[in-house]
Order: C-alpha cells, then sequence, then structure tokens
C-alpha cells in the first residue's frame, strides 16, 4: 500500500464472497499480435506440486463462466482475430469449482469459431483431463481446433511424482497420450521434464529417458531443478549440480537425436499465416496440428489460411511454398485491428459520447462513416479541459515527488 492506499485489480469478479476468475475480461487491451486473442480461462489451480509457486501465488481454482469467455471469443472474432489460444495453470482442471467441465466449454466456443479461424488448447495436467478423454478427442479431431495439447509430464518414475506431489502415475499419463494418438491421428502432444529432481535416482532419470525415446515428442521442454524458496522441494535432499546438469544435457541430446517432420515433406498442408518469424525472414504459419511452417514473406498471406508443398524440414519447423491453384481464404470475418488500437472495450465506453472525461467515436479512416473506431487521447490532446487536467495531473505528481524523496512515502510488500 501507499500511505493507506490499497492498489487493487480493477474488475475482479465475485460471487457471495468467493471469486471468479481474475480480472474482467470485458476490460480494455492490447493485443501483441492482432490477429491472435489469448483467453485465459481460469486462475489458480487445485494441486500443490512441492517445487511449485502458483498456488501461493494465485491461490486456489477459480474459472471465468462459459457465457463470458464465448463472448470475449465471439467480440475478439468481431475485431478481426483469426486464432485464439486458450490459456490457464491447468486447462482440465477448468469448470470443477463452478459446476461445468472443459467439454462443455470448448463445445460453446467451437460454436462461435468462423469458418477458417483455429482455437489452440493450452496445458492440462493428467489428472483432470482423463474422465474427459472421449470428448477432448472429439473436438481435437474438429476442422477448427488444433489437434494440439500440452500435457506436463515431468518424470516418467512414479516415485518422483510422487515426492512431487503431481497427483498421477506414469501409466496415467500414457492412457492419455495412447488414447488421444489413437483417436486424433496426427495430434501434436507437448510435454515438460524437470531433470535432477530431488530424490531421483539414476534408475528414475533412464525411466524418463526411456519415456522419451518411446514418444519422440516433437515438442519436449527440459527444464534442470532449480529450488524455488519457500517450497517443499527446496527443504529436500538435493541432486548434486553436476549430476542435474549431466542428465539435462543427455535428455536433451536424446531430443535432438530425432527430426519429427522428416516423414512430411512433399505433403500438401492446410496452414494459417499469424506471425513474423524471429529472423524477419518468413511468415510463420501452422498446420492443422499446430506445427510450425516457415511460408514465403507475402503481406497477401499474413492473416490467411492458404495451402502449402512442404519442401524442408528442420527439427523445430517445416517449409511451405504456397500451391499456385490453391485457394486463399481469409480467415478474419473482418479487417483486425490496427496494432497498438484497443480491443475489449465495454459498452459503456462504446456509446459514450466525446468530451473531456471521455471516448469518441470517429469513423475509420478505410471506411469513413460506416464502421466506428474508438480513439483515447491523452490529457494534453483535449484542448482548454485537457491542458487544465495535464497541470492539476503535473502538480499532484509534484507533490509525490517531493513526498518520497522527504521519506513520507514508503512500499510495503
Amino acid at each position: 500500500s501507499f500511505e493507506g492506499h490499497s492498489v487493487r485489480l480493477l474488475g475482479q469478479k465475485k460471487d457471495n464472497g468467493k471469486r471468479l476468475g481474475g480480472a474482467r475480461l470485458d476490460l480494455p487491451k492490447i493485443r501483441k499480435n492482432p490477429l491472435i486473442e489469448i483467453i485465459s480461462i481460469n486462475t489458480g489451480c487445485l494441486n500443490a506440486c512441492t517445487y511449485c509457486k502458483t498456488k501461493h501465488a494465485r491461490g486456489d481454482l477459480a474459472s471465468y463462466p462459459v457465457e463470458e469467455l464465448v463472448d470475449r471469443a465471439k467480440q475478439s472474432f468481431q475485431e478481426g482475430v483469426c486464432e485464439i489460444w486458450l490459456t490457464s495453470e491447468d486447462t482440465g482442471a477448468y469448470g470443477r469449482d463452478i459446476g461445468t467441465d472443459l467439454p462443455t466449454l470448448l463445445w460453446k466456443l467451437v460454436e462461435a469459431i468462423p469458418e477458417g479461424a483455429m482455437l489452440r488448447l493450452g496445458m492440462t495436467n493428467p489428472p483432470y483431463i482423463l474422465e474427459h478423454l472421449e470428448e477432448m478427442a472429439k473436438i481435437l479431431n474438429h476442422p477448427r481446433v488444433y489437434a494440439f495439447l500440452h500435457i506436463p509430464v515431468q518424470s516418467a518414475s512414479d516415485s518422483v511424482l510422487m515426492d512431487m506431489k503431481r497427483e498421477y502415475c506414469v501409466a496415467d499419463f500414457k492412457q492419455v497420450v495412447d488414447f488421444l494418438k489413437e483417436k486424433v491421428p496426427g495430434i501434436t502432444i507437448a510435454t515438460d521434464i524437470i531433470c535432477g529432481f530431488p530424490g531421483e535416482t539414476e534408475e528414475d532419470f533412464q525411466e524418463t529417458m526411456k519415456l522419451v525415446e518411446h514418444y519422440r515428442f516433437p515438442s519436449l521442454f527440459i527444464n534442470q531443478f532449480y529450488p524455488r524458496p519457500g517450497t517443499p522441494a527446496a527443504k529436500m535432499h538435493q541432486v548434486p549440480a553436476a549430476v542435474k546438469k549431466r542428465r539435462t544435457k543427455d535428455l536433451s541430446q536424446l531430443f535432438h537425436s530425432y527430426n519429427p517432420y522428416d516423414h512430411k515433406v512433399g505433403e500438401r498442408q492446410r496452414v494459417l499465416v499469424t506471425e513474423e518469424s524471429f529472423d524477419s525472414n518468413y511468415y510463420v504459419a501452422h498446420n492443422p496440428f499446430y506445427e510450425q511452417v516457415l511460408v514465403p514473406k507475402d503481406p497477401l498471406l499474413m492473416g490467411k489460411m492458404v495451402e502449402v508443398n512442404i519442401y524442408e524440414a528442420g527439427k523445430h519447423f517445416m517449409k511451405g511454398q504456397p500451391v499456385s491453384d490453391a485457394r486463399v481464404y481469409t480467415a478474419s470475418i473482418t479487417r483486425p485491428l490496427a496494432k497498438g488500437e484497443v480491443s475489449g472495450l465495454t459498452e459503456e465506453f462504446r456509446r459514450a459520447p466525446w468530451n473531456d472525461e471521455g471516448w469518441k467515436s470517429l469513423p475509420s479512416a478505410e471506411s469513413p462513416g460506416k464502421t466506428p473506431w474508438l480513439a483515447l487521447q491523452l490529457p494534453w490532446q483535449r484542448g482548454e479541459g485537457g491542458l487544465k487536467i495535464l497541470s492539476v495531473s503535473l502538480a499532484a505528481l509534484a507533490v509525490l515527488v517531493v513526498m518520497f524523496y522527504c521519506g513520507g512515502m514508503r512500499t510495503e510488500l
């Protein structure tokens, strides 16, 4: 707090004192990529893993209502988004606190996705997805849902998983992966592994190596264990640093020993182009399995669904050449927002007339008089009334600076 004044999370929702999700979904935001909307479906989690501080930082599971999530998705598509990512500490646990479940949410979201746009699911731990396997397979087979799921295993040793308090065994993980691989042909399964967790023996680690060798995960996040202060795992008997480093290196070498996409060279794939590559030489697209495909940097392809011929494959990507006779499909149902343009404004803001305190609806440069866009102006851009606000603001700032340097202000964590 600052001199008795609280800093609060704006718009946090509660029902009879129970927290519902995090910040309100309808708060204004600026997307990093105007084509991609990232939606958090819940905060917190049900687990209490011994190495993690999420529970301490974010509390118990708190899910957003289905209707609010669907409304946010619909609004995103109306703003030109063509790809939605669902995020969560544990997607599979969604709804257990509010009397619903993940498949119920996903079927409602699928109904709202326009043709050519795509939905990507986030991370789910094995325990909570087990009871929804049949429905999840159907959803992941849907043409507007990427056949992709991130399922962290962390270790292939049941004793290590028990010490981690992961609340599943290796057989549970294998059941999920084997079922989805059978029912969703070509599905991409990404996973996480921690090397050198306290108490991990050489036999434990070799079990993990065998698991990776068997499944050959195309996406594998390898973490060398680090004891986070204040967690139970930090107080356990630690594996020597040199051993942790060696195991991390061995697992990394195994991961890099296979190329998951070599057999796809020559295929014709449908991809959605949404980003630019780190080196700025290509555009980045994803096929139905959320595998990365680099395509020529042609502005006409951005935000489009297009067919390509795969002519090269690397460890983490493929390269594709657009097929000349294929239709280029515009995934967005409307013009995407400009980079930096405010998204997610509430109806209250949208209806507000322009004055010294509010918003003004201005005609779009692209289609004058038809599509309104909203501009937020700074105080000094608002004429005489704005200058008054600016003067008062600067005076208040000066007072705060003086208080700070005189020791009148203190910060409490």
